[in-house]
């Protein structure tokens, strides 16, 4: 019998990993199953160029694992049972349950509205596939002079603002933000940033405590900000699968786990990308995003295939070497940052960084398309027999 791995979510974190046991494991032994939404991969760090109005190459997942031994099961995770090794699935033909030996858990994360009302209801974002495209739709309907408010001042907002008040300098765009819009940044990289502000027309809200979002606009302490459209991009939080099962989650509802990716509670679950809680460089926790999901993707499929095939397990934390932010096509800050992610006084601006922040885009997508590509072919037998380890 072979050993079951199954992979949820097949974004940069469970994409990667996937395609990176399957060239470290041998066919003969092990049998890889991933399991995602959406048919295709879905470029999540472009989707404020999807809302945008361009379009971005179409990779279905049965397409980019063809040849590679990697099962795709195209259906929705409802819920994860780690005591019994099940997962239950709700796809196109129904309801259905599929055990496994290891699980690695990559299902992401969504958009956070924490708690402020109006948010589901009156809010656009661009935390996925759907989304970008419902609010791209909504886009399209507004007339020359609409005012459009971005609510968050972090990367996603930033992107979201520039992409989209240089796809349509008609629109009248607002940037808000409870705390500073992009104020991590060295004093160079915020420079650039207020003038491609200024260059975009995009007006800049800062100390704006968002407490309700209505259908033309929002309230803060201070009164009302109009707008005909609003587009929430204040954080993100991980689904409450995991929270919901016995596993060992932090308070956010991160899956905890070790240097390796492991879980603390339950040995047979992996935990990479947004969904998990992992330290990082100086101790502080990874945050969420394509920087650190693709190199926790990396140590977690490697540790798991490591003690399959009874070899060393890689440790080592994982620390940051740039915060990318793309200011519409031709415009873009490139910080360098500290392993530990404190900006230093390195930075790229304009064209240039634009396009340093396409090809780190470009390769990271890549990496998913051509998941075995950059491994060398050296497929290990497992020293246990899967029958002994379920």
């Amino acid at each position: 019998m072979k050993h079951r791995i199954v992979v949820l979510g097949a974004g940069y974190a469970g994409g990667i990993a996937a395609g990176r046991l399957a060239k470290r494991l041998h066919r003969d032994d092990v049998e890889i199953t991933l399991v995602n939404a959406d048919s295709e991969f879905v470029e999540r760090v472009r989707m404020h160029q999807l809302a945008s109005g361009q379009e971005l190459p179409r990779r279905a997942l049965r397409d980019v694992y063809a040849g590679t031994g990697v099962q795709i099961r195209i259906a929705r995770v409802v819920a994860v049972d780690a005591d019994r090794k099940l997962v239950d699935l709700l796809g196109a033909e129904g309801a259905e349950t599929l055990g496994y030996d290891t699980l690695v858990y990559a299902l992401g994360s969504v958009v956070a509205d924490y708690g402020v009302p109006g948010v589901a209801e009156y809010a656009y974002n661009v935390a996925g596939k759907q989304a970008a495209l419902r609010l791209r739709t909504r886009l399209g309907e507004l007339a020359s002079g609409a005012s459009v408010l971005v609510v968050g001042g972090g990367l996603t907002g930033i992107e979201a603002a520039t992409e989209i008040a240089e796809a349509r300098p008609d629109l009248a765009v607002t940037i808000a933000a409870r705390g500073g819009v992009g104020d991590w940044l060295n004093e160079k990289a915020q420079r650039h940033l207020r003038t491609a502000f200024d260059r975009l027309g995009i007006t800049v809200r800062a100390g704006a405590e968002i407490t309700r979002v209505e259908p033309h606009g929002v309230l803060t302490p201070a009164g009302e900000i109009p707008a005909q459209m609003t587009i929430w991009t204040a954080g993100f939080m991980v689904d409450p699968i995991a929270a919901a099962s016995t596993l060992e989650v932090s308070g956010t509802g991160r899956i905890v786990v070790d240097g390796t990716l492991r879980s603390v509670s339950h040995p047979d679950v992996y935990a990479i990308g947004d969904a998990a809680f992992a330290a990082g460089i100086g101790g502080k926790e990874l945050r969420m995003g394509c920087a650190t999901a693709i190199p926790m993707a990396w140590q977690g499929a490697d540790a798991l295939a490591a003690r399959l095939t009874g070899r060393k397990v890689p440790e080592s934390p994982i620390g940051y070497a740039t915060q990318c932010i793309s200011l519409g096509r031709r415009d873009a800050i490139v910080q360098k940052v500290t392993p530990a992610d404190q900006p230093t006084s390195t930075v790229l601006t304009g064209r240039t960084a634009a396009r340093v922040k396409n090809f780190i885009c470009a390769s990271a997508a890549w990496s998913i398309t051509h998941p075995t590509m950059l491994i060398p072919t050296r497929r290990h037998h497992l020293t246990t027999p899967a029958s002994a380890m379920r």
